[in-house]
């Protein structure tokens, strides 16, 4: 079932997920170095004096711990208040975070009245994806930039790429209906016995010399278990979920009222910078 386009068991889910994996304790060398990988593109030195945004699907705060000492007030908002209230536990410092427990469709924010948006990992798992990013771009000021993270369609990746990949996602679509405890007692096996493994295969292979581009599971090469055992969580706990091309990523984007779009270059793909027209 569905409401406000979100899926209540996929909220759930989430809920229990940045319970588990919280990152309070995760060494912040590692947490910096994935939220440089999402806002290398980010304009923070174009940003107004006192400029006001919001963290769409903050989860635990992770991101908002490195974003709101850079801006004049940020907005967590998350459907689930078992991940906002992980979210106020991280950020129980930050004097310049409000939260809200609500979705991207419907919220408090109102419209053209913010300076940047964010929503990393998140609009993939609503039931219309663009129709949330509608409704969160509707929140910007002319000229704020968004900035945001799809899963993508493996569209830079070979044919045998894919198929692994489609055959990995048939056993998600198994086990994301599994009860969370089992479904996470799996989760965490294939983190050790598959992530693992194979990310520090690709580390190895990067020190010689080889090229590790289309290894699979190479973007956690270098990051610690903490993110792959989460990631494993995240990936095949995880029900809905939506992939989409740069292509029509781009297209959503521009309907949404954006232009100026440009892409990251690096992993993780595709995030990408628009600006509100």
């Amino acid at each position: 079932m569905t409401n406000k386009n979100i899926d209540e068991k996929v909220v759930n889910d989430f809920g229990k997920e940045w319970k588990a994996f919280n990152h309070h304790e995760m060494n912040s060398e590692s947490l910096q170095s994935s939220f440089d990988s999402y806002f290398s593109i980010f304009p923070f030195k174009d940003l107004p004096p006192n400029s006001k945004g919001f963290d769409m699907g903050c989860g635990s705060g992770r991101w908002a711990k490195f974003v709101f000492p850079n801006v004049g007030n940020l907005h967590c908002i998350d459907p689930s208040d078992v991940a906002l209230t992980q979210a106020k536990n991280h950020l129980a410092s930050a004097k310049n975070c409000t939260f809200e427990c609500a979705s991207a469709s419907e919220n408090s924010l109102e419209e053209s009245s913010q300076d940047f948006g964010y929503s990393l990992g998140v609009l993939h798992h609503t039931p219309d994806t663009a129709e949330a990013l509608n409704k969160c771009t509707s929140k910007l000021k002319p000229g704020a930039p968004f900035l945001l993270y799809l899963y993508y369609s493996l569209d830079n990746k070979p044919l045998w790429y894919r198929g692994l990949w489609l055959a990995s996602n048939s056993f998600r679509k198994v086990i994301s209906r599994l009860p969370f405890p089992l479904k996470f007692l799996i989760s965490q096996l294939i983190g050790f016995f598959i992530y693992l493994p194979l990310a520090r295969i690709s580390l190895i292979c990067e020190k010689i010399g080889m090229n590790v581009k289309n290894f699979p599971l190479s973007d956690y090469r270098a990051k610690p278990f903490y993110m792959l055992r989460t990631d494993a969580l995240d990936r095949f706990g995880t029900r809905l979920e939506h992939r989409f091309s740069k292509k029509e990523i781009t297209e959503m984007l521009e309907n949404a009222g954006l232009h100026n779009i440009i892409f990251s270059d690096k992993p993780p793909f595709w995030t990408a910078i628009a600006y509100k027209k």
